[in-house]
């Protein structure tokens, strides 16, 4: 029995980790002196960016470490191989923004009920240092963000990371021409919606995928049409279509034929992989007279 199961990872080589390891770096310095300057200016603003920018580090290393992980061939204990780690990374880091963002949004309305003094000149030059690592960092994972939805999650963090840079040093510099305290907890209250409405938006297509999901294409009936239409297919029933990683589709279906075949089999796999690139595809063939009842077209 003919199989076209060809994996495709998409996992960058080791040589693109350095990046990450650079990114790291730089945001964890950057964490602690906006910290550092956050308590000693009274800025809560500048505090929640430094929070930011650490979970940016920690998100970098958590995709780092399922980059390694999902390196790893198949095995006996994970069959289907080790890809998903990437996603299940993805996961964990828009959930930590999620509670992050509650966070500061939490002590944002703190601070609009009492205001703290804040030093205008450390909010601006800290924030302006902030933004220029920001974009370095973004700089760092813009070419891998492009193939994976890990990476691509820690990329829109610094991008994030650094509009709210920008935010922060309007305020400081209102702070400085018209000492308005208040807008320091409005600044970050606008950072924390920010951040959890990116966050919210972004986390379901990776749930989508670790529920089993189908892609958003090719789409399931287009591809029931497509087999269906085949000379000798009668029937297509218990359609299942879902990203075995982020970047491998496969399907698995049940076709009736009066002609079942090896080489029927074989044209529906060709069709698959050369028209919707599945190329992971289990297809059991049902001669008409022994073909299943009443089961669903799609699922099981």
């Amino acid at each position: 029995m003919p199989h076209d199961h060809h994996h495709h990872h998409h996992i960058p080589a080791d040589g693109s980790d350095r990046n990450l390891w650079a990114a790291i770096g730089v945001n964890l310095f950057l964490s602690v002196a906006q910290v550092v300057a956050g308590l000693f200016s009274g800025s809560l603003a500048l505090i929640a960016d430094a929070v930011h920018n650490l979970s940016d580090a920690v998100s970098l290393i958590v995709a780092l470490v399922a980059r390694r992980i999902a390196r790893r061939p198949a095995d006996a204990a994970m069959t289907f191989g080790y890809g998903r780690a990437e996603v299940v990374a993805a996961l964990i880091n828009y959930t930590t923004l999620i509670v992050l963002s509650v966070w500061l949004a939490a002590e944002g309305v703190m601070r609009l009920i009492t205001p703290q003094p804040v030093e205008g000149w450390t909010v601006v030059i800290v924030a302006g240092i902030a933004l220029v690592v920001d974009a370095v960092t973004a700089l760092l994972t813009l070419r891998m963000a492009k193939d994976s939805v890990n990476i691509r999650a820690a990329f829109l963090h610094n991008i994030a990371d650094a509009l709210g840079s920008v935010a922060v040093i309007v305020a400081g510099t209102l702070i400085l021409l018209y000492d308005w305290r208040l807008i320091d907890p409005i600044v970050t209250l606008g950072i924390s919606a920010y951040i959890l409405w990116h966050a919210a938006s972004e986390i379901m297509p990776v749930v989508r995928i670790l529920m089993m999901g189908s892609p958003d294409a090719p789409h399931a009936d287009e591809v029931l049409d497509a087999m269906r239409g085949l000379p000798g297919v009668r029937d297509v029933h218990h359609l299942h279509i879902w990203r075995m990683q982020e970047h491998e589709v496969a399907l698995e279906a049940h076709v009736v034929s009066d002609q079942p075949g090896d080489g029927l089999r074989q044209t529906l796999k060709t069709l698959l992989s050369e028209r919707f690139h599945i190329h992971h595809s289990v297809i059991e063939l049902e001669p008409v007279e022994a073909a299943c009842e009443g089961v669903p077209v799609i699922g099981h």
